[in-house]
């Protein structure tokens, strides 16, 4: 057989079911071998599009998705997708194509040193020299992707490879590799420390959205009491239902959920990483009493001081500490903590949320999105004001139900990211909340989406204008810069492609715009919706002076 087929081979072995991709010239040997694959090739418009599709089928499935592109500007196309889904810790395999290895070691055609360029952004990269490799190679590629802490890897198949005959077989991956518990000593440090505590609280990070420890950890908070706040990659880890939830910590600005992490004696890190919500914004100095509970130890950081940690699967780890539970460990309620908690479930449900001002304010949009959704549909938000808010106002009750990108945090994920959402979950609905400067970004994924009939459904706010610039420039600076844009009508932008989109003119039409959308099954649908952005500036004043009480 070719080697582009023994790859194709390789791997349907690793579950593949789709890939992500634009094809080239020097990825067409692998593009015929798809041709007798069955696995789905989704044709995008661009490779980043392909990259953010690939990194929302991984957080989705919790299997690597996989994305595919032909060398030089091929290559560098995938790379922000690709780092993002490595920096937020989704498992993603990036495949590039290259020239025949007779012409890389002098100035060629669109030659560069790819893996190299991928290095720096995935667990792994490796390029395939000799076609017996691409066994091994594949499975490595997929079986580090997969790995915890889960991220991108690369292969790069060179053409005149990918054409050579071959007789061999794929890897076949092997029984599932179990995680390490934590060994005794740090489980009865962690609870000795727990028994010393008065007012701890939890910061629950994204590594309990991706294992799925939903089942312990709310039984650690259920048995103890302790109050949680979920950073923005965690969302509905915990119900917001919850009584004890304190909703998403991590705004830039100082918000309510602050004064209880100033307040506490124990911070109780679970599954947390720094690009999340970084300890110097609730440990400066790092002189507050930290347990770590996480896969790997703690990363060294001057704020970050953790005086236990217990190192291993997180579930494994939760559950030994639930399994030593005792009374000493039943914390009694801390006042302040509740009376946080009931102001930010005052603000989610009653405060804005039923303005009837146009444009609209955010509260009012986040408040009716959240009604037209059921719990375990799905929000993809775009990085923008729009996610600030979005990980404020929007109640999350499940995990992996509303999708923040936080920590290389790209513009632009939204739309491509809520095609590989709705590819896995057909039967849920996707809703991609967007600004129209991260909307402008990616719009021609909005072909792929129709070409496909994936009904996602696009909710863009228009500013025209990028609006978390704008606000963070007023806040430190006084003033704004270059921030703002001219936009094309949107509605017929939309339409142009072939999708289903209809602009929102008053607050009460947008619930209804929403149930028009959901109704339509076989494309996607956008909706234009104007935002009030003076709300930024306002809860940055609010904010600033209720804690400064």
């Amino acid at each position: 057989m070719k080697a582009s087929d023994l790859f194709l081979r390789c791997l349907e072995a690793e579950g593949v079911e789709v890939i992500f991709g634009v094809p080239g010239e020097e990825n067409a040997d692998v593009m015929i071998s798809l041709l007798d694959s069955p696995i789905r090739f989704v044709v995008c418009r661009h490779e980043q599009g392909a990259a953010f599709m690939a990194d929302l089928y991984g957080r989705m499935t919790g299997r690597p998705g996989v994305c595919l592109g032909t060398l030089g500007p091929g290559a560098t196309n995938l790379l922000t997708g690709v780092a993002n889904g490595n920096m937020d810790r989704s498992p993603v395999v990036a495949i590039t194509g290259q020239g025949a290895t007779t012409r890389l070691h002098k100035e060629s055609h669109q030659a560069m040193d790819v893996v190299a360029m991928f290095r720096p952004i995935t667990k792994w990269a490796s390029s395939i020299y000799d076609p017996r490799n691409i066994p091994e190679v594949v499975r490595k590629a997929f079986k580090l992707a997969h790995g915890e802490k889960p991220g991108a890897t690369h292969i790069e198949l060179p053409e005149d490879i990918a054409k050579q005959e071959i007789d061999d077989e794929p890897i076949v991956p092997g029984v599932k590799v179990r995680r390490p518990i934590p060994d005794e000593k740090s489980v009865n440090a962690a609870l000795a420390l727990l028994a010393e505590a008065e007012r701890p609280v939890l910061l629950v990070g994204n590594g309990c959205a991706r294992t799925r420890v939903t089942k312990q950890l709310n039984r650690f908070v259920e048995e103890t009491g302790i109050y949680a706040a979920m950073t923005f990659m965690a969302k509905g880890v915990i119900s917001d239902r919850n009584p004890r939830s304190l909703y998403c910590a991590g705004l830039g600005i100082r918000d309510h959920v602050a004064s209880v992490f100033e307040h506490s004696d124990l911070v109780i890190s679970i599954g947390y990483d720094m690009v999340e919500w970084h300890p110097a914004h609730w440990n400066p100095g790092g002189q507050k009493r930290l347990l770590h509970i996480d896969f790997d130890p703690a990363e060294v950081d001057g704020n970050y001081r953790p005086e236990v940690e217990c190192v291993g699967d997180i579930a494994a780890c939760l559950w030994a500490i639930n399994e030593g539970l005792g009374d000493a460990h039943r914390k009694a309620d801390v006042k302040l903590f509740g009376d946080v908690r009931n102001r930010l479930e005052f603000e989610l449900t009653e405060e804005n949320c039923e303005d009837d001002g146009f444009p609209m304010k955010p509260q009012r949009i986040l408040h009716d999105v959240r009604l037209e959704m059921r719990d375990h549909d799905i929000l993809i938000s775009d990085v923008g004001a729009h996610k600030m808010w979005t990980a404020r106002q929007y109640p999350a009750y499940e995990p992996n139900t509303c999708i923040i990108s936080n920590g290389f945090c790209s513009m632009a994920i939204a739309l491509p990211g809520s095609i590989a959402a709705k590819l896995v979950h057909p039967d849920r609905r996707v809703l991609a909340l967007q600004g129209d400067g991260g909307f402008m970004m990616n719009l021609q994924e909005l072909g792929t989406a129709v070409e496909h009939g994936v009904a996602a459904v696009q909710l863009i706010w228009e500013d025209s204008g990028f609006g978390l610039i704008a606000w963070k420039q007023s806040v430190n600076l006084g003033r704004t810069s270059h921030t703002e844009f001219r936009n094309p009508d949107l509605v017929a932008l939309a339409e142009a492609f072939g999708a289903h989109a209809e602009r929102v003119t008053e607050p009460d039409g947008l619930r209804p715009a929403l149930r028009r959308a959901f109704e339509v099954s076989d494309r996607p649908s956008v909706i234009v919706v104007p935002v009030d952005y003076r709300e930024n500036l306002k809860l940055t004043e609010r904010l600033g002076q209720v804690l400064a009480r």
